[in-house]
């Protein structure tokens, strides 16, 4: 039964949100500063931009850890509030005060600041593919996230590798991802050689001639974004070696990276950030700077960047719209961006060493190499000093292929040199949400295809508003998925997916 609060309760929850209104704000400006290190920042200043984030980290954590807050959520449990919402907001507040609890300051700080000097030599290593250089560094990055694996464990009841899991995308745990990737693997390991046979035997034109000017592709990049819905007046689009969006859902930075030789990286990573961006810009304004307005979780973040580039932009539908674009901003004959031309671009299936690179099909082999990885990291059982051997042994069984250096291997990620444990499974199980999303938009809008085929977004963008984007952080992955397609994660979906796009 829902209980009227107090004046006291109510103060208590007024100061609550203003301390969480604040603490967002700082975390907005650790975001811009994270920006700002991977597009412009020179060089000399990393050893003091790592201090900065260190130090901000550290004053959200205090914010959070004050005494002050444990005494308002206990004055605000005693008498919950009425609405649905202030109570799964509240809810969310006490999950997060918890995890804070858990950690030290100092250990908040210095995980911070060895993320960030462990990445800026894993740049350095990665270029010269050599791993060693970074493995003493990153062997001690591992030892305080298994510090924090533990401490967030024992909080929370999980165990370690889940509680780093349930940091990124809460509501699903291993023991549900292991089964999933499990099947998955089987699937692949049946289709895999069935597709390669059927694409073997049709003809392998690649669309357009090169170069494809950067300028070009910017304009192009900025154009589709737009159209499938962002909004430019609160977003940019910068470069960076590493694509990404990040900002606030008021002032989105969204980054790329351009190739002569093929406008597709570029264009194809745009829409897929844009998905990220429009997802942002959709959360509950209402809730702004509240836990309650954040998003879902990443494996969710995933989901709505892959079905718009993944589900969405690669379909045969928009194809036919693309390729009259593509052909006008590059001044070449509209024939050679036919669909057919642009599939065998964008729908090509190809075994792989590199993750970001990856089909459709493969790409969540690449991630189930590092999810078992990253999980035999944290309970001890993987040394880092054995990831390299261990990472192409991985990648053999599951793609029968052997990276020939550190660099195509396990140096080609930022992830893990940065901290990130507990975040590679978003990437597949938003892949299969993305599928299982999909699958409901279409049920429910008949004439999906023929917006598509039209570069028109509006109907897809509206369902995912009206299903997704505007529950923010309310539910977690299953039940967010249960509220939008009926049923929790279901591999099915997008395995009948690629079946349908690769095999029919």
């Amino acid at each position: 039964m829902n209980h009227i609060i107090s004046n006291t309760d109510t103060n208590a929850y007024q100061r609550l949100t203003d301390r969480f209104a604040r603490m967002a704000t700082v975390e907005e400006a650790m975001a811009m500063l994270s920006w700002d290190e991977a597009t412009v920042m020179p060089d000399g200043g990393a050893a003091a931009r790592a201090d900065q984030l260190a130090t901000l980290s550290g004053v959200v954590h205090s914010m959070l850890t004050e005494p002050a807050v444990a005494d308002d959520l206990a004055a605000v449990a005693a008498s919950p509030p009425a609405s649905v919402a202030a109570q799964r907001n509240l809810d969310l507040m006490h999950r997060a005060h918890r995890q804070a609890t858990a950690l030290p300051g100092d250990l908040v700080e210095a995980l911070t600041r060895q993320a960030s000097n462990c990445e800026k030599i894993w740049r350095a290593a990665r270029s010269a593919s050599d791993f060693a250089m970074v493995a003493k560094p990153l062997a001690e990055l591992l030892a305080l996230i298994r510090e924090k694996a533990a401490a967030l464990a024992a909080a929370s009841g999980l165990d370690p590798y889940d509680a780093l899991i349930d940091g990124y995308q809460p509501g699903i745990a291993a023991a549900e991802i292991t089964p999933v990737f499990a099947r998955y693997e089987t699937f692949l390991h049946t289709a895999l050689p069935a597709v390669e046979e059927l694409q073997a035997k049709r003809p392998h034109r690649l669309p357009g001639t090169a170069p494809f000017g950067e300028s070009a592709q910017e304009a192009l990049c900025r154009k589709l974004a737009a159209g499938v819905g962002l909004e430019f007046s609160g977003a940019r689009l910068d470069r960076s070696t590493h694509p990404f969006c990040g900002g606030t859902p008021t002032d989105i930075r969204i980054t790329t990276r351009y190739d002569e030789n093929d406008f597709a990286a570029a264009l194809m990573g745009v829409l897929h950030e844009t998905g990220h961006a429009l997802y942002e810009a959709g959360l509950p304004r209402e809730h702004a700077r509240q836990p309650l307005g954040h998003a879902a979780g990443m494996a969710a973040h995933e989901s709505q960047s892959l079905i718009i580039e993944m589900q969405a932009a690669r379909s045969e539908a928009y194809l036919n719209y693309l390729g009259p674009v593509l052909a006008e901003a590059f001044g070449q004959d509209a024939n050679a961006f036919s669909p057919v031309r642009l599939a065998a671009r964008l729908r090509h299936v190809q075994r792989s060493f590199i993750r970001v690179e990856a089909d459709e099909m493969t790409y969540p082999a690449h991630v189930i190499l590092r999810y078992r990885l990253e999980a035999a990291m944290i309970a001890g059982d993987l040394a880092v000093s054995e990831l390299p051997g261990a990472w192409n042994d991985g990648l053999h069984h599951l793609l029968a292929v052997t990276p020939p250096d550190d660099a195509r291997g396990c140096l080609q990620d930022i992830h893990w040199y940065c901290g990130l444990f507990g975040y590679f499974p978003s990437y597949t199980l938003g892949a299969m949400a993305a599928a299982q999303l999909m699958a409901a938009a279409r049920r429910a809008i008949p004439s999906m295809d023929a917006s598509l085929s039209q570069g028109d977004f509006m109907p897809l963008l509206t369902w995912l508003r009206s299903n997704v984007h505007r529950h923010g952080a309310r539910y977690g992955f299953n039940d967010l998925l249960r509220q939008a397609t009926g049923k929790p994660l279901d591999p099915a979906d997008f395995e009948a997916h690629l079946t349908a796009r690769y095999l029919a």
